[in-house]
């Protein structure tokens, strides 16, 4: 038989062939990529970075396995660390992957030491240790990504400060946050700087919290936003300024170039007076 008559009938022969539907695949096959909800979230430790004093900066992140649920976590047995219990870490875990959200300073004398964080979430337990050994020593204020491989402090972190730091607003109120950051020009790309964007984020607290907007560029250095609460309570609020070549560009393998900064802001209740 002809190599072509014997390939038709190998087509023929497929073709006839029962075709599995996915009802019918054993569950060991099945694989689920995403999980929208009722996933838990990892600890992670991203590295240590040392002070002009000889104290440490151990830097802390997470990845919430979560594509669409956001976790609240309050401080305690479910949110812990040790030592320490209450290290400053994030209450709230947006989705996803979010590296060098927060760091815990240590004294020099904790160099034979380490960090524990555990996080419990849909019953689901993870944990992660950090420690001062050498291989986990990063850093967080300069990166050549973007600039002169020639020189070490060719790409700087933006400098980002926030009016005001502390607020307080009535329950039916929006807080307004005016950000103002300054950055080195780097990376450029076509000879013009790729500039600065900011994402507002809740960190803490115990109600919804509403940016408008969420995520912008920062124009001539400034940019503004306001938050509205679902319920009164205390509430810190994160910003992550970006220059274009840390975590919001999507480069997780640096620890440069983007500027964490929280604000606080209470939210009175009905029967609390007016706002100040």
């Amino acid at each position: 038989m002809p190599p072509r008559a014997i390939l038709g009938l190998c087509l023929s022969l497929n073709l006839l062939a029962p075709v599995r539907s996915l009802s019918q695949t054993p569950a060991s096959q099945l694989v689920n990529l995403r999980h929208w909800t009722g996933q838990g979230v990892s600890p992670v430790y991203e590295g240590y970075d040392v002070n002009a004093d000889g104290s440490f900066n151990m830097w802390f992140g997470y990845m919430n396995r979560n594509y669409e649920e956001e976790l609240d976590i309050p401080v305690g047995p479910n949110n812990i660390f040790e030592p320490g219990g209450d290290r400053g870490q994030p209450t709230h875990f947006s989705i996803r992957r979010h590296k060098d959200v927060f760091k815990v300073v240590v004294p020099k004398e904790f160099v034979d030491q380490k960090l524990v964080w555990t996080l419990t979430a849909h019953g689901q337990t993870q944990q992660v240790a950090g420690t001062l050994r050498p291989v986990w020593m990063i850093d967080r204020l300069r990166t050549t990504r973007g600039g002169n491989s020639e020189q070490v402090n060719s790409n700087t972190p933006p400098v980002v400060t926030i009016e005001p730091m502390n607020q307080t607003v009535g329950s039916h109120q929006t807080a307004a946050l005016a950000l103002s950051a300054t950055d080195d020009g780097l990376p450029k790309k076509n000879g013009q700087p790729l500039g600065m964007s900011v994402v507002w984020a809740k960190y803490r607290g115990p109600g919804v919290v509403t940016f408008h907007p969420a995520k912008a560029r920062i124009a001539d250095g400034k940019a503004a936003a306001t938050a509205s609460f679902s319920e009164p309570g205390d509430y810190i609020l994160q910003a992550v300024v970006d220059d274009g070549s840390g975590e919001l560009a999507g480069n997780f393998g640096y620890h440069c170039c983007w500027t964490n900064i929280e604000v606080k802001v209470t939210v009175k209740g009905d029967g609390d007076g007016n706002a100040r």
